[in-house]
C-alpha cells in the first residue's frame, strides 16, 4: 500500500510490485501480520520525524517468515519466524530489512501478539529497563496508560515488580488500565491527580514517571516526582513540547531521561536485542499479554488507520496481507 502524494491515509493505493531482493546483511520476510501505529497516520501526511521520498509504503513493524537472506547474515535463517521493525515500508506482503532490525519470536507467540510486541512494547521495555533501570518495589507512574505504549508500560512495570499508577481519561479507559494490572488508576482530567499520587506514595512521589504526553502533564509530573526519581520523556502526544524549571531538578535531584527507541539502531543495537530477549521472556512467562483490538485486510489500511486515529479501537490494530 503506497503513498504517491501526501494526503493522509486517504492517499494509500494498492500497487503490485516485484519481490524485493535482500542485499548484504539483509533478510527478506514474507509478512503475515502488520502493525498499525499512530506514526503511520503522520508519515502519510509528511508530519512524522522520518520523511521518505515519494512514493513509499508506511508501516513500522511486521511479523512473518524469513524467505531469503543476503550475504553475511548470521542472526537468522530461512524459515525463522521473526518480528521486523523498520523506519517505514511494512505495509506490504514482503519486506526487506537489515538483520539488526529483525528479532526471532518465541514459538508461543501468535502472529498478532508478535506484531503487537513491536514498537510500543519495545519502546516501553527500553524506557523502563535500560533508561530508567526500574527496580522492584519502586513506584511507577504511567501517563496515557490506556494508549499503546502506556498499556505496555503498565504491564512491563508490573512484571518488573513495581507498584504502578496509571492516568487516563474517563471510566472506560481507567477500567482498562486496571485490567492491565495497574494498582491505581487516576483520571488526568481531575486537577487533583498530583496530590493523589503523593497520597498513594506516602508523600514521597513516584520514583519513575513515564510520560508520552508532554505539555502540562510533564510540568505537573515534576511536582510529584520522588527525590532522586527519573522522568522518562517518551513523546509529545499532547502536541506541546514542555519547558523545564531547572531549579526543580536541582532541589529534588531528579533526572529527565530521553527515550528515542529508534536511535538505538544506530548507536547501540545490542541493547535493543537484549531488551527484546527480556521482553519475549516476560511474554513466555505469561507476565505480559498484548491486547489486539481489530484485524483488517492490508487493502483496507485506510480504514484501519482511520479507526486508530479516531480512537475507535482499544489495543493493537493489525493488517493482514
Amino acid at each position: 500500500m503506497v503513498v504517491r502524494e501526501l494526503g493522509g491515509p486517504e492517499a494509500l493505493v494498492r500497487e503490485d510490485l516485484e519481490s524485493p531482493r535482500p542485499g548484504p546483511g539483509e533478510v527478506r520476510v514474507a509478512l503475515r501480520a502488520i502493525g498499525c501505529n499512530f506514526a503511520d497516520t503522520l508519515i502519510t501526511r509528511g508530519k512524522y520525524q522520518v520523511r521518505p521520498e515519494l512514493p513509499f509504503a508506511p508501516g513500522l513493524e511486521g511479523v512473518g517468515e524469513v524467505v531469503e537472506v543476503g550475504e553475511g547474515v548470521g542472526r537468522c535463517a530461512v524459515g525463522d519466524r521473526v518480528l521486523a521493525i523498520v523506519p517505514y515500508g511494512a505495509y506490504a506482503s514482503e519486506l526487506v530489512a537489515p538483520e539488526t532490525r529483525v528479532f526471532r519470536l518465541p514459538e508461543s507467540a501468535s502472529d498478532d501478539d508478535g506484531v503487537a510486541l513491536g514498537v510500543a512494547y519495545q519502546t516501553s521495555m527500553l524506557a523502563l529497563a535500560t533508561r530508567a533501570q526500574l527496580r522492584a518495589g519502586e513506584t511507577l507512574l504511567v501517563h496515557a496508560a490506556a494508549g499503546g505504549v502506556g498499556l505496555a508500560a503498565v504491564q512491563i512495570g508490573k512484571a518488573m515488580g513495581a507498584k504502578v499508577i496509571g492516568t487516563a481519561g474517563g471510566p472506560e479507559k481507567l477500567a482498562l488500565v486496571r485490567d492491565a494490572g495497574a494498582d491505581h488508576a487516576l483520571d488526568y482530567r481531575d486537577e487533583g491527580w498530583v496530590d493523589e499520587v503523593k497520597a498513594l506514595t506516602g508523600g514521597r512521589g513516584a520514583d519513575v514517571i513515564y510520560d508520552p504526553v508532554g505539555g502540562e502533564i510533564f510540568d505537573k509530573s515534576t511536582k510529584c516526582i520522588a527525590f532522586a526519581g527519573r522522568i522518562l520523556v517518551v513523546g509529545f502526544a499532547g502536541g506541546q513540547i514542555p519547558t523545564l524549571a531547572m531549579n526543580r531538578v536541582l532541589v529534588k535531584n531528579f533526572a529527565v531521561v530521553g527515550v528515542h527507541w529508534g536511535a538505538y539502531f544506530d548507536h547501540d543495537p545490542e541493547a535493543l536485542e537484549e531488551d527484546a530477549r527480556a521482553l519475549f521472556a516476560l511474554y513466555e512467562r505469561g507476565l505480559i499479554k498484548p491486547v489486539v483490538a481489530a484485524r483488517f485486510p492490508l487493502e483496507r489500511a485506510k480504514d484501519a488507520l482511520e479507526a486508530l486515529a479516531d480512537r475507535k479501537t482499544v489495543g493493537k490494530v493489525v493488517l493482514v496481507p
